[in-house]
This record gives C-alpha cells, structure tokens and sequence, in this order.
C-alpha cells in the first residue's frame, strides 16, 4: 500500500500491474475500499495488458480526511443534512474526482482509463465530464446520474443504510452481522452471496479503516451534489455502463438515464445481478471493460 498527501487527505492507493502499457483506475464506492476490486478481478485486467491503479475514496479505508474544523453531525442521515444546511458540506463529489486527478499527477500519467462501481461511478461521470484530456475511456457500473426523478432506494434497503451504525469495537459480531444481512439482501437472486468470503472481506476491511472515517461525510457529498444533465451531455469518452437488473439501491432505470443522456454510451444489462459484482461475472465485466478501452468515438 502507498499514501499521497493531497491538502487534507491521505491518500492510499496500490498499482499492480506495472509494467504493462495502459494503465486503468479502479474507483470504490460509498464507504467501500479498494479491496472490494479483488485480486482475481484485476488479474483478468492485468493479463489483458493493464497497469491497474486502486485507491481508497477519501474517508474510507487507509485514506483519511483530516477537516479543517470539527462538526457534530449526530448519528442519523437527518440530523447530517440539517447541520449541512447550517454550515458547509466538509467537501464534494467534485473534491474527490480531483483527488484522482492528483494520484494520476502523482504517479506521471497523463491519461488511464476510468471504471467506478456505485458512487466510484458517479465520480467517474465528473472525472469524463471535467477532465476528458485525463480520461482514456470510461465504465459506469451500477450507478446513478442522482437524476431526483428516478426511482428511489428500495424502502428495506433505505432503511438499512440510514439505521445508525453498530460501533464494531463495541459489538463485533453485531456489526458483522447487520453487514452480511445487508450484502445478501443486495446481492441479487441469481447470484448467491458466499457468505463465507462475505465475512472474509467485512473482517479485512475492519482491519484497514482508519479511525475518525465517515461514510457520513461521503453520503453528504452525495446527498448535496445537485444532478446536472449537462454534465453527462458533456462526457465525449468512450462509455460503457454496466447495471444488475435487481440492483435494489440504483434502480436499471438508472443505467437507462445514464445511456440516454452521455453521448454514444453503450449500456450492457446483466440479468439476476444486484448491487454487487460476483464473482461469476468477474470475466463478463472485464471483457466489457477491456472492449471500451479499444473503442473509438463516433
């Protein structure tokens, strides 16, 4: 593992891969870390002939905010974004797109190729949209344009996610449990969780978030990001989306208003898959992703 310091953030990252020509940056999702793009996804990039770049957003994982002044946003959604009406969001959706900008500065390269998962895709529409001169191609994969018209969250799911946290140095099993409820609830029915590596993966990434991280603050930086349609008109990058047709967080429509509104974007719909890359579908999405890079705007 490797850290920038990038203003008020620690950045980590790992590049594997690094001899090969074309490099591609894997971008996690809400308070997800670098890990969740496992070692057997990015072997099938790597033999494909990609350096391949993984960072932890800020505030997840190894990568650290350090605010510049302390605010209580209490322990509920609610109570977040009624303290956000009163003082600043402590940053954006567009801060963490240039946090990848300074890693793509700092490792000398002037162009990669883009793939973000959740809100690691939504970060990847600002990285097409603000940067193309930076951005190779693009895959959005189970995302959202955070259009307000869409479908909302499923309820059960809503719930789930803004439900306070079981502190896992308080409660261990507790808060493993409620983690492997959730996964298995947005996996998808074709899909099976493996609970097994489920665990595996929650207990890995206990071990590597840093104190004082807040998927608050990242949900903050989603929940004040205003949808600009104009945005996505101006992604002029090869762009692939990728959606699970039981994605229960980012309805398929999402991926739909994503296709419609970015010029060219392809959209590729897998069946049975939720809000969650299985394994099963590692070499499906990877050769999509491999096909994009090779493509040429029209």
């Amino acid at each position: 593992m490797n850290t920038i310091s990038i203003h008020n953030v620690e950045l980590c990252y790992t590049v594997l891969g690094e001899n090969n020509p074309e490099s591609i940056v894997l971008l996690p999702g809400l308070g997800s870390q670098l890990i969740r793009w496992d070692e057997a996804f990015c072997q099938l990039l790597i033999q494909k002939g990609f350096q391949v770049i993984r960072l932890d957003n800020r505030d997840s994982g190894a990568s650290v905010f350090k605010p510049d002044h302390h605010n209580d946003y209490g322990n509920t959604l609610e109570m977040a974004f009624e303290e956000v009406k009163r003082v600043r969001h402590p940053y954006s959706l567009q801060d963490m797109a240039a946090d990848v900008i300074a890693l793509l500065d700092h490792l000398k390269i002037d162009k990669a190729h883009i793939a973000g998962r959740s809100m690691g895709g939504i970060i990847g529409q600002l990285l097409g949209a603000n940067y193309p001169e930076r951005v190779r191609s693009l895959t959005i994969i189970m995302a959202t344009s955070l259009n307000p018209n869409l479908p909302p969250v499923a309820p059960d799911v809503m719930a789930m996610m803004t439900k306070p946290v079981v502190d896992a140095s308080i409660d261990h099993e507790a808060y493993i449990t409620h983690a492997l409820t959730f996964a298995k609830r947005i996996a998808g029915t074709a899909f099976p969780l493996d609970e097994e590596q489920e665990r595996k993966m929650i207990e890995a990434e206990l071990k590597r978030s840093q104190p004082g991280n807040s998927v608050l603050r990242q949900l903050l930086a989603m929940g004040s990001w205003s949808y600009q349609e104009a945005i996505l008109n101006k992604i002029m990058v090869p762009t692939q989306i990728i959606h699970g047709t039981e994605d229960p967080i980012f309805h398929p429509e999402c991926a739909k208003d994503l296709a419609r509104s970015i010029p060219d974007a392809k959209l590729q719909l897998i069946n049975g898959m939720g809000h969650a890359i299985p394994p099963e579908c590692y070499t499906g999405v990877t050769e999509l992703i491999v096909a994009n890079t090779k493509r040429q705007k029209k």
